[in-house]
């Protein structure tokens, strides 16, 4: 959506008693908006430069109750516990008192995908901007009235209080009257020395309930005369209906409706368990005819290379003066992986009087709404999406197909409710699964065992299907009507997708870098965290060993050696410093030292991990022993909730890294279950996972939620490298890999 976002809250506000903080920021700041400006205005900055209105941010009750609002989805990552906490930091009002509403698109800016490490980063900085210029606008009322200077005012748990004690407490201050009004680009932020909520350890708020079984999830969501659906998917990618009698399925105990409509069939039962006996009994009466269209699973390399790609170089430097005596090349693939949910896919839709209510799991309310809307044929404004946690995703899984299926099914029974459950097989089998990729890198070394040329090749589909239109959606694609999918794309630099973090941040004198975008897909693919970043950095930092060894140089000065930048340099020290590491090191046997680092998208937050792995060598088992990380964030919000995120990524790439790879004949996927998909285990978790947060307080927020995944992933193949003697390039590096490595 293109210009101001204005949003309408009288609906959802009627009868609750609020008031919206509405202020005329010319009178605040002594600026007149109607004045001739010689050069354009400079933007408010993050969220707040597309949704500039200051009550599309921040609500006051007239009780005094402040809620600050988010157009981006809590997902696990922590970041409603820290908005509230820069909400109530700017405000000067305890964190306990203040509410914060997440994606909603009947009450929040519309902020696109929660995706790319971007929810402080743009989300958060409007929150902490518009939460100054709130207390600013409420000071400058105040002052008004006592008839003080504002200077002389100051604020304190929600109230403006004068030098001789008379105060208002914002709720006072608030007036129907108040103007709507935009952000002003700059905003007088407090002084980092003087907070007292930000940058401290918070509990997060999302926690409790799920840790002691609450309603924590939108599978646990029942509302009154709520009935249960499933959905009976095809067998196969492309597989046809031909037959099926649902005379007998419909006389089940239960049963309320069976919907078909072209490829989509789905039953209704008043009961979860009917509803998945009913399930069956459909699947069994289903025929389906199916074609082999899959690839060769086991030469997933030659396949991606060979297919036709649009290709382009996105970095070129040269300097002939410079030229190597040693080279090195060297090929990494990264198979399809899924998201591992551990809940599948849910969602609740209920129809009434016309408009459609989705509670959804999906990563962007405002594009799911509008997919669900062109689904069925409806105005947007008569769809609302609204954004309950899911349990487990980070990327695009099937969330937003449960809610186009519980949609669907809502429109043939208006004013029920209805609750769509995805079952484990159809979550492995059918959500859209993190792109296969090859890396091929080759690089010289000059006489001082310095990189002097560097080459670069990235093949990959997109990194993103994501809903903006209904043919993104498996129930449009199946319809008799069917909606056809979009047409693929890549993402543009300097966030990138299947080129994300191609470009070194390593300063080399000749470089060359090219992305093979592949327009055709052999699966279902979209966004999985980190993009193509946990696959390139993968591949650099284990290219970056690779040349070490040849060099005969220790990683980490390696490293240090080619980076000029200051940041990114004091997060390898730290990290580095935090291990033990150092040069000329020896592991203990079985056992071997890893390093990997990266700048997340060369633009947001830095991370480094030092990783020590044992290896089994009868067996080839690896085990990560204890990994040690370093971050710089910008200014930290919530140093555990950071702590946390690193923790995750970790955890997550070790999965992604020793584990994970999807699996298929030429039909059907055949990884459908924790036997034939299997992630890390709580058996398998690092005894120590150590990390240490550099702060920079007063400097912008970085996103962080993706730094860790491709430094962890390199620093554990660097690990196995050591243990073993043998170079690994091919994701997931399994136990059967190393031990036929070893024994070669």
């Amino acid at each position: 959506m293109n210009g101001p976002v204005v949003l309408d809250r009288r609906r959802v506000l009627a009868g609750s008693g609020a008031l919206i903080v509405s202020f005329t920021l010319s009178d605040a700041f002594g600026q007149d908006q109607n004045a001739p400006s010689a050069t354009p205005a400079p933007k408010p900055p993050g969220s707040l430069a597309t949704t500039p209105f200051l009550d599309s941010w921040i609500r006051v009750d007239a009780d005094g109750g402040v809620t600050a609002f988010t157009g981006k989805a809590e997902l696990g990552q922590g970041f409603k516990t820290a908005f509230q906490q820069i909400a109530a930091e700017e405000l000067d009002i305890s964190f306990q008192s203040l509410k914060v509403v997440t994606a909603d698109t009947a009450r929040t800016a519309n902020e696109g995908f929660t995706a790319g490490s971007n929810s402080v980063h743009l989300s958060g900085t409007a929150i902490q901007n518009a939460a100054a210029q709130v207390r600013a606008l409420l000071v400058a009322e105040a002052a008004r009235r006592l008839d003080l200077p504002a200077e002389n005012l100051r604020t304190e748990n929600g109230a403006v209080i004068a030098p001789d004690g008379r105060r208002f407490g914002y709720g006072d201050l608030v007036a129907s009257d108040m103007l709507h009004v935009q952000a002003q680009p700059t905003s007088k932020l407090k002084d980092p020395a003087t907070f007292k909520v930000m940058g401290q350890p918070v509990a997060r708020v999302d926690i409790p309930a799920k840790v002691t079984g609450g309603a924590a999830y939108v599978q646990d969501m029942r509302l009154p005369g709520m009935v249960h659906a499933r959905v009976v998917r095809p067998p196969s990618y492309g597989a046809q209906l031909t037959e099926c009698d649902v005379s007998a399925v419909e006389k089940l105990p239960g049963v309320v409706k069976v919907v078909r409509d072209g490829n989509f069939l789905a039953v209704v039962a008043k009961k979860e368990f009917q509803t998945i006996k009913a399930m069956a009994a459909l699947s069994a009466a289903a025929k389906w005819k199916e074609m082999p269209r899959l690839p060769n699973q086991h030469d997933l390399g030659r396949v991606l290379t060979s297919l036709p790609s649009q290709d382009k170089t996105i970095l070129q430097q040269s300097d002939p003066s410079v030229t190597g005596q040693k080279t090195l090349d060297a090929s990494y693939t990264r198979p399809y992986q899924a998201h591992g949910s551990i809940g599948p896919s849910c969602a609740v839709a209920q129809s009434i009087d016309g408009v459609m209510t989705v509670w959804t799991h999906t990563q962007g309310v405002y594009p799911d709404r509008q997919a669900i809307a062109e689904m069925l044929g409806m105005p947007p404004a008569n769809v609302r999406c609204i954004h309950v946690e899911g349990s487990g995703c980070y990327g695009h899984n099937g969330a937003d197909d449960a809610a186009a299926d519980a949609a669907l099914i809502a429109r043939e029974l208006p004013g029920v409710p209805i609750r769509v459950q995805w079952m484990r097989e159809q979550e492995h089998a059918w959500e859209p699964f993190g792109p296969a990729m090859v890396t091929r890198l080759k690089a010289s070394l000059d006489g001082n065992g310095a990189i002097a040329d560097w080459n670069f090749e990235v093949w990959s589909n997109t990194h993103s299907m994501r809903p903006g239109g209904a043919g993104a959606m498996l129930a449009a694609q199946h319809m008799s009507k069917a909606f056809a999918a979009p047409a693929p794309k890549p993402l543009p630099l300097p966030e990138g997708g299947g080129d994300r973090n191609a470009i070194p941040i390593y300063k080399f004198p000749n470089a060359h870098v090219v992305h093979h975008f592949i327009p055709a897909m052999p699966v279902r693919i979209s966004a999985l965290r980190s993009l193509g970043a946990y696959h390139n950095v993968f591949s650099t930092e284990s290219f970056m060993d690779e040349l070490a060894k040849v060099a005969g140089a220790d990683p980490v000065e390696f490293r240090l050696r080619h980076l000029d930048d200051p940041r990114g340099r004091e997060v390898i020290q730290k990290a580095a410093q935090g291990f033990g590491w150092q040069k000329g090191q020896k592991a203990p046997r079985n056992r071997g030292y890893g390093f990997g680092f990266a700048r997340y998208k060369n633009l947001a937050a830095y991370c480094a991990v030092a990783s020590e792995v044992e290896v089994n060598g009868e067996t080839g088992q690896p085990r990560l022993v204890r990994a040690v990380a370093a971050v710089d964030s910008g200014q930290v919000v919530n140093p555990d909730g950071l702590i946390n995120q690193i923790e995750g990524a970790i955890l997550q790439s070790m999965s992604w890294t020793l584990y994970e790879a999807v699996t298929f004949d030429d039909t059907r996927i055949t990884s459908i279950d924790w036997q034939t998909y299997p992630i890390l285990r709580f058996n398998s978790v690092p005894d120590i996972i150590d990390v240490h947060i550099l702060n920079r307080p007063g400097q912008p927020f970085l996103g962080s939620g993706e730094t860790g995944q491709g430094p962890a992933a390199a620093s554990i193949a660097n690990a196995i490298a050591n243990a073993t003697g043998k170079r690994l390039r091919d994701l997931p590096l399994t136990r059967k890999k190393i031990k036929d490595a070893i024994d070669a």
